[in-house]
């Protein structure tokens, strides 16, 4: 008997002595609230771990957070959506291996009363001039987050600055598209989201859709890898293998497949 547990003792230490790598390899991956909060990466990440045993690790927070974080080398890798910033995150040698990934929408949402006037439209520079004219309530994230930065870039494009106005008609929430929308459903406010995000969120008293279909507001997603050479920890081996699959044509199936609703709201990059 005493030869048995000294057996299991000795099996349960060796167990324990094993690296963490060895038993669950994972890698962390910054990106977006958007994929977080849609669902999709928990319909994506068991299925690539099934594949090829990795964990994925997410951190959701806002793009230029996420930016933020593989500068400094805390993640592995990034899946973000504000290309510019990506492409100037890479120039900089912060990353590398970027690929696009896949591409959602924006739309804007609107109360009931719809004040401004925008139901039904198509246009969202028009959209945000309406807003601005007759002083109608917008949330902004305000948290430099990738659709932060689509929202700063039509204001832009309509010829407008409204952060003089910021605290009056303009509201920053400083916060996650969750938490934005659930601030412009008690406000009976405008905001800018994606529509993932849209369809998968429950508090909408009243909100809807009142501006989609503007190519302008197409949202592309891209992954990178934190650039190794500046960060040695990184685990280059295990994110490249998530870069390769989340792009090959196994992924992107996966990517379409996806459904809010009955309906897709990721679609695989061209």
């Amino acid at each position: 008997m005493n030869r048995f547990i000294a057996l299991i003792l000795s099996s349960v230490l060796w167990f324990a002595a094993l690296p963490a790598s060895a038993e669950s390899p994972f890698i962390t991956l910054a990106s977006t609230t958007s994929t977080e909060n849609s669902g999709l990466f928990a319909y994506l990440l068991p299925r690539f771990k099934a594949l090829t045993g990795i964990s994925v690790r997410v951190v959701a927070v806002g793009t230029g957070a996420a930016l933020r974080l593989g500068q400094r080398g805390d993640a592995d890798a990034l899946l973000v959506h504000a290309r510019n910033a990506e492409m100037k995150f890479v120039a900089a040698g912060h990353g590398v291996e970027r690929r696009d990934v896949m591409f959602n929408d924006f739309v804007v949402i609107g109360p009931a009363s719809d004040p401004a006037g925008l139901r039904g439209g198509h246009d969202i520079v028009a959209a945000l001039r309406k807003i601005a004219s007759t002083r109608a309530r917008f949330l902004s994230r305000g948290d430099d987050s990738g659709t932060h930065k689509a929202e700063r870039r039509h204001w832009k494009s309509a010829g407008i600055d409204p952060t003089p106005d910021s605290g009056k008609w303009y509201l920053e929430t400083g916060a996650g598209m969750g938490a934005t929308l659930n601030v412009a459903a008690a406000k009976s406010g405008y905001t800018l989201t994606d529509r993932a995000t849209w369809l998968a969120f429950g508090n909408r008293a009243g909100l809807a859709i009142v501006v989609e279909g503007d190519p302008k507001l197409r949202n592309p997603y891209g992954v990178i890898m934190v650039n190794p050479a500046k960060h040695p920890h990184v685990k280059r081996r295990l994110v490249m293998k998530f870069i390769n699959w989340i792009t090959s044509p196994k992924g992107r199936q996966t990517i379409a497949s996806f459904r809010i609703q009955g309906r897709q709201v990721f679609f695989p990059a061209p």
